[in-house]
């Protein structure tokens, strides 16, 4: 009985390593998707798209059959951390503003469903070239155009949607600068790689000969930066506490 007594009066106690973890299970997630992204969505289509000649391009699939579908792999794995992020980022968000953090986890889910769709015509090739019976009466050169064609087009859909993960990391940001139990620093950097992805959407709808890389560096950095937060400092415990119990907000 003076256990459980002393259980009720220190609910803190309960409650704080339970934040603590949603925190690392953030900062975890965060590194996957940095390596899982970067060898699906860069690394791999570096070694296989030839985006100028699509007889290399083909030949390329052809002979790395095996690296070609473990970028699609690292695909999934990377989808499958960002829909967990979300959660995450809600719970760690929430105490902030419940309707904003919402708003930001639809944003992200659509953006993850809209790049899933995407992510179909980069799979679209294996299928092209593999001898399938409906696709008999085209040359070898036409199948091969038609492989590059679906890279390009994974290429546009990737690009053509970023608006809502762009959203979605400035809402998130926001939240991260006005919690006063994440640092500003890194909400800042979030809100700054969201606009960066918008103005890349609207670069190649509007504006394709302005549209740069450059634009994805600020996400970068904050990726990299909310990885090492979340996984060396984690949550100011007491801080969250405090927002949490003044919005009415439970783990």
């Amino acid at each position: 009985m003076r256990a459980d007594l002393s259980d009720d009066h220190h609910p803190a106690q309960r409650r704080e390593p339970s934040v603590q973890t949603y925190a690392r299970i953030a900062g975890v997630l965060f590194l996957l998707t940095i390596l899982a992204g970067g060898f699906g969505e860069y690394y791999v289509p570096s070694k296989l798209i030839v985006s100028t000649d699509a007889a290399a391009t083909a030949k390329n699939i052809i002979a790395s059959d095996s690296l070609f579908r473990l970028g699609f792999l690292a695909y999934l794995v990377e989808a499958l951390c960002d829909t967990g992020l979300t959660l995450v980022l809600y719970v760690l968000l929430r105490p902030v503003s419940r309707n904003l953090a919402l708003l930001a986890v639809l944003f992200r889910l659509m953006s993850t469903a809209l790049f899933a769709v995407a992510e179909m015509f980069y799979f679209a090739p294996s299928l092209v070239l593999g001898g399938a019976n409906s696709l008999k009466t085209f040359s070898s050169d036409q199948l091969s155009s038609l492989a590059l064609l679906s890279f390009n087009l994974y290429g546009y859909g990737a690009g053509i949607f970023m608006v809502f993960y762009g959203i979605a990391s400035i809402l998130f940001g926001y939240l991260m600068f006005r919690s006063g139990y994440l640092p500003r620093f890194v909400g800042a950097l979030l809100a700054v790689g969201g606009v960066g992805f918008v103005i890349k959407n609207i670069a190649v709808v509007l504006a394709p000969a302005y549209d740069a890389s450059g634009f994805l560096l600020p996400m970068m950095i904050a990726v990299l930066a909310m990885t090492l937060w979340f996984l060396i400092r984690g949550v100011d415990v007491p801080k969250w506490e405090a927002k949490a119990a003044s919005s009415e907000v439970n783990v």
